[in-house]
């Protein structure tokens, strides 16, 4: 018995992404889970703060004790972790906001995202060093 001739391979199909959407798993994708990460974050923040500075009226004196539960360097941390959130979530929105108003907005999402990280960056870089010498005891 002799083999069957067998057909000339052709080379595998590339995957298309798919139709209706910008992102998939890439940047864009990324950039929308930080986004929403950021604001439930700072939804929580804002819900403890509208509770503890709810105290002043309750108990000045427990409020006393509260606030000065924050003046240490993990709370200090945590203020940084929460500039950085506001921070993102701020630029980040913008390019939101340029994405879904903008003709081009789609087209110059990716470039817009790394336009996000550079100002974050710079940001972050004029606030962080200030912060945390004041956090550490610096100054």
């Amino acid at each position: 018995m002799s083999a069957a001739p067998t057909a000339p391979s052709s080379p595998p199909a590339r995957k298309k992404a798919p139709v209706g959407t910008l992102y998939r798993g890439r940047e864009g994708m990324w950039s929308w889970v930080a986004h929403r990460v950021t604001g439930v974050a700072i939804f929580f923040f804002l819900l403890v703060h509208v509770l503890d500075t709810s105290l002043v009226r309750v108990s000045p004196e427990a409020y006393n004790d509260v606030i000065g539960t924050y003046k240490n360097p993990i709370m200090g941390l945590g203020e940084a972790g929460l500039v950085a959130a506001i921070v993102f979530h701020a630029f980040n929105g913008i390019r939101i906001i340029l994405v879904d108003f903008w003709a081009k907005g789609p087209k110059y999402q990716r470039v817009m995202l790394w336009v996000v990280l550079g100002l974050f960056v710079v940001t972050m870089a004029g606030f962080l060093p200030r912060h945390l010498m004041h956090v550490f005891g610096g100054e």
